[in-house]
């Protein structure tokens, strides 16, 4: 059956089988990893696999991972978020003039042909962002495009990241949904970019990921055993620490050693890079004992601070004290650079009321004593907390 229904689709809507012709049943479509850029035969499970009549389907089937969305449990609706609804739909048997729009589920019940789309088109594909990226790149493609670098693109990559990580702070919406498109462009670019200078290409960055999550999870993938979030963490540091040792060994004696810090960028916030030091330090048993000990430790570095003599000592001092109150945090589950991103805008909310209650009463901020703008503080904090 399938070669006849192969040889209509070629007939009356010009496949051509060199292109690649995906061949889906209808029951499986939710967990097919459909490209809308390729030619696709969907097709009723029976007639793929032919048996006794009445012979039911294995179990329900699972939404492919990352597309069960909006569209997780409705065949039609998955189409049509992956298709533009004016695209057309042959259908076998049938006259033509069926689109994706006007599809319905009893046109499931035979087979059914998609012609691909351009593939700027097939806007939830996966492979839509690297087709238009190397597009841009062409000589008759966007000029700025063609003028980026790897250089030039580091701080969209940072502002882009900034952007993500504001978004995240409402959790998941539509706009965290848009940072993050925004966010899988700097990546498409980069591997476009490297693809051109012949290095490595967007299949070489999904692999290296892949191949890295799986060799660092042996308790999902292999026989290792990890009870606790704390017994993953562990491993984890294990593993890193492994590879380490081989990178060395290939890297020869005389090549320096790596540390176990040696991953966290300079170019990350001060805060977050601190955490991150002091909990990896941590997973590979280098803390204290109890939190007891660290805020201890908070006491005697305020004391250094107060005692500095010179600028360069209280400099010092000042970071060893930032440096322990993020332990701090650590110890606490608090992450460091959002509350002091928390405490900003808390900062900045309270000083504009305060600006407003001086405007009010007709006065400059710089005029008014502590005590006046103590007292206009106080009024901006109670205000807050009564909203």
């Amino acid at each position: 059956m399938l070669d006849a229904l192969v040889a209509e689709a070629r007939l009356r809507w010009g496949l051509d089988p060199a292109d690649g012709v995906q061949v889906v049943a209808a029951e499986r479509l939710l967990a097919s990893p459909l490209e809308p850029s390729r030619p696709v035969l969907i097709v009723p499970l029976p007639a793929l696999r032919p048996g006794p009549a009445g012979t039911p389907d294995a179990g329900a089937v699972e939404p492919l991972p990352g597309r069960a969305g909006p569209a997780s449990s409705d065949a039609i609706a998955l189409i049509r978020r992956l298709y533009p609804v004016e695209h057309p739909v042959g259908v076998h048997g049938a006259a033509d003039g069926t689109t994706v729009g006007s599809l319905d589920q009893d046109d499931l019940s035979g087979p059914i042909y998609l012609p691909p789309v351009a593939p700027e088109l097939a806007l939830a594909g996966p492979w839509a962002m690297p087709w238009i990226s190397a597009r841009l790149r062409q000589p008759d493609g966007c000029p700025w495009d063609r003028e980026q670098t790897h250089s030039s693109l580091r701080k969209h990559l940072l502002e882009e990241a900034y952007e993500v990580y504001d978004a995240l702070e409402t959790g998941a919406t539509r706009e965290l949904a848009g940072e993050l498109g925004d966010l899988w462009l700097q990546v498409v670019l980069h591997a476009q970019l490297a693809a051109e200078a012949g290095v490595f290409d967007l299949a070489d960055v999904q692999a290296a990921i892949a191949s890295k999550i799986v060799r660092r999870h042996p308790h999902v993938f292999g026989d290792s055993e990890a009870r606790t979030a704390s017994d993953v963490n562990r491993q984890w540091e294990r593993i890193k620490a492994d590879e380490r040792a081989a990178a060395a060994d290939e890297a020869g004696p005389d090549a320096e050693p790596k540390s176990a810090l040696d991953g966290i960028s300079p170019s990350m916030p001060a805060l977050a890079a601190s955490q991150e030091m002091q909990e990896r330090a941590a997973n590979l048993g280098y803390d204290w004992p109890s939190i007891d000990g660290v805020l201890d430790k908070v006491a005697e570095e305020a004391e250094e601070l107060r005692q500095a003599a010179t600028d360069a000592e209280r400099s010092e001092e000042f970071g060893d004290l930032l440096f322990v109150l993020v332990n701090v945090a650590r110890r606490r589950g608090i992450e460091a650079e959002a509350a002091v991103r928390a405490a900003n805008d808390k900062f900045r909310r309270r000083f504009a009321s305060v600006e407003r209650a001086a405007a009010a009463q007709g006065v400059a901020l710089r005029d008014l004593d502590f005590e006046a703008l103590d007292a206009l503080w106080d009024a901006a904090k109670a205000e807050e907390k009564s909203r």
